[in-house]
């Protein structure tokens, strides 16, 4: 009788196998590398890949409110050069708006603009009101103090001001710079998979103090991956 995969319901694929499927997803192997290595077809991981996706993003999106010291930022995702405005104005890339807890974790989301309601409404869902919050000098951070956040502090990146003590948003653009390099390596992601691309970034700088492929594994452990027959 065929053993059971505990990470892995109802797959064909021995646990031993899987588990070495996890190792160089953790290792940030690609599809096509981890196929060649494990002797598995490119769509099979390929599946086994987004499925895991799935489950980390779903995990990202259950982290708790921030609470501390909070930097906030947004950064642009798509072809290294696009033609005409740069910065917030460019076009063809994909927004996403970056929320971390200094020497902690952090939490992204995609978005459709810059404007003060979309990214007030983040930050209120997401942000405990005595928090101290850290944001560059975008107009749509105007305004935090009035819906309950009194500690807004604000580096001005216009006149040349990028940290003053504790005052700066240096952890966030750190994660952005490890996220850009991270995805650099897929050679071009298709917008509809970079949520879920996101979403293993996050997870991964998350842990980043620990050990992935031990965490991943104690992840599918309470929460097993299902087969397409698989009953919820």
């Amino acid at each position: 009788m065929k053993a059971k995969n505990r990470y892995y319901s109802h797959s064909r694929i021995a646990e031993a196998k899987f588990r070495q499927i996890i190792r160089f997803f953790a290792m940030d192997f690609t599809a096509s590398d981890t196929a060649k290595l494990t002797n598995i077809s490119v769509r099979s991981i390929n599946t086994i890949y987004i499925k895991l996706r799935k489950k980390i993003a779903v995990q990202c999106e259950e982290i708790s409110p921030f609470n501390g010291i909070v930097e906030l930022d947004e950064s642009y995702f798509g072809a290294r050069r696009v033609r005409g405005k740069r910065g917030r104005g460019a076009t063809g890339k994909t927004i996403v708006f970056g929320l971390l807890k200094r020497d902690g974790n952090v939490y992204t989301e995609i978005v459709p603009d810059c404007s003060k309601a979309t990214l007030q409404g983040i930050i209120r869902g997401h942000i405990e009101l005595d928090s101290v919050i850290n944001t560059d000098g975008w107009r749509g951070y105007d305004g935090l103090v009035d819906i309950g956040f009194d500690k807004h502090l604000r580096v001005n990146h216009g006149d040349n001001e990028f940290a003053c003590g504790e005052r700066h948003i240096n952890g966030i653009e750190s994660f952005w710079g490890y996220a850009k390099k991270r995805l650099s390596k897929f050679n071009g992601i298709d917008k509809k998979m970079l949520y879920l691309h996101l979403k293993e970034t996050e997870f991964s700088f998350n842990h980043r103090h620990g050990y992935l492929y031990r965490d991943l594994l104690k992840l599918l452990r309470s929460n097993p991956l299902l087969t397409s027959g698989s009953p919820d």
